[in-house]
């Protein structure tokens, strides 16, 4: 069975010391080894930014992708190798920003997916510009008088949008995040995983203290994950208290699965056949 450290490639990470993708990152490792899974299993797609580096130091398939485009990147992929276990990884700029309109079609469309939002709230490579899940009122590059729009809250449009596994968890509690990365990886359908990750260098509000004065579990509480109108309004819990853990698991059958073409035989395994197409090519003479 693969280790954790076997998920690492030689390349050194270069987020900022104390970066909360660090959290993150260990307990994805953590989960991918404890599903016994090996790195020719998984296919991760990377977006733009300081998790897009990632596609660098981590051993498995990797597709480093346009910025917001990792959700279709994924579905393509599922459909071409149904065998493989297909992983985003987006930031909330480009998982809920340019990339807003393949957040909410996946959703919708429910492949068997798994996108993890790194959400620190900020634009981070780009040094310091206000993203969609910015707080109001909040100073940036950008908004240097404060953020005057609403932030975008992904748990909330999620749920109603058909995604099927809809969790949120910290990267300052590794174990959290690895046992709710667990389940999102196993879950058959879109499985979105909201990750609140400190960014140290540019959000001075949105800190690890910030965090753990205002998280509480779910899971403590004995929440019902079926209750999909209760995890709506649960959803929308944030300022003094934020919720983590899963709030809704749906029972719809993924898109790959009910596609006639596919449901039986993913692409790979149909093989490739030629064929005569003179007769097409004839149309654009």
């Amino acid at each position: 069975m693969a280790k954790p450290q076997d998920f690492n490639t030689h390349v050194t990470p270069t987020w900022c010391p104390g970066c909360g993708n660090f959290g993150l990152w260990q307990g994805f490792k953590e989960s991918l080894s404890e599903l016994g899974l090996e790195p020719h299993q998984i296919a991760m797609v990377f977006d733009i930014g300081c998790c897009g580096n990632g596609v660098n130091w981590h051993n498995l398939y990797g597709f480093h992708s346009l910025h917001g485009r990792t959700v279709p990147v994924a579905e393509a992929i599922k459909m071409a190798n149904h065998n493989l276990k297909v992983i985003a990884a987006s930031g909330d700029g480009g998982g809920y920003g340019e990339g807003g309109n393949h957040f909410l079609h996946g959703c919708r469309m429910n492949f068997d997916i798994t996108l993890l939002i790194h959400n620190n709230q900020i634009y981070g490579l780009t040094t310091g510009q206000a993203s969609p899940t910015t707080d109001t009122g909040m100073e940036t590059k950008t908004t240097p008088s404060g953020q005057l729009e609403q932030p975008f809250h992904p748990l909330q449009v999620a749920i109603p949008q058909g995604a099927s596994f809809v969790a949120r968890t910290f990267a300052g509690d590794i174990k959290h995040c690895k046992e709710i990365f667990k389940q999102a990886i196993e879950h058959k359908g879109f499985s979105l995983v909201d990750v609140l990750q400190p960014c140290i260098t540019w959000n001075k509000v949105n800190t690890f203290q910030w965090y753990k004065e205002r998280i509480y579990k779910l899971e403590d509480e004995n929440w019902n994950t079926k209750d999909k109108d209760a995890a709506l309004i649960k959803a929308g819990e944030w300022g003094e208290k934020i919720p983590i853990g899963v709030l809704y698991v749906g029972d719809q059958s993924s898109y790959e699965s009910q596609l006639p073409q596919i449901k039986d035989k993913s692409l790979v395994e149909q093989g490739v056949t030629s064929g005569d197409i003179s007769e097409f090519l004839e149309e654009f003479k």
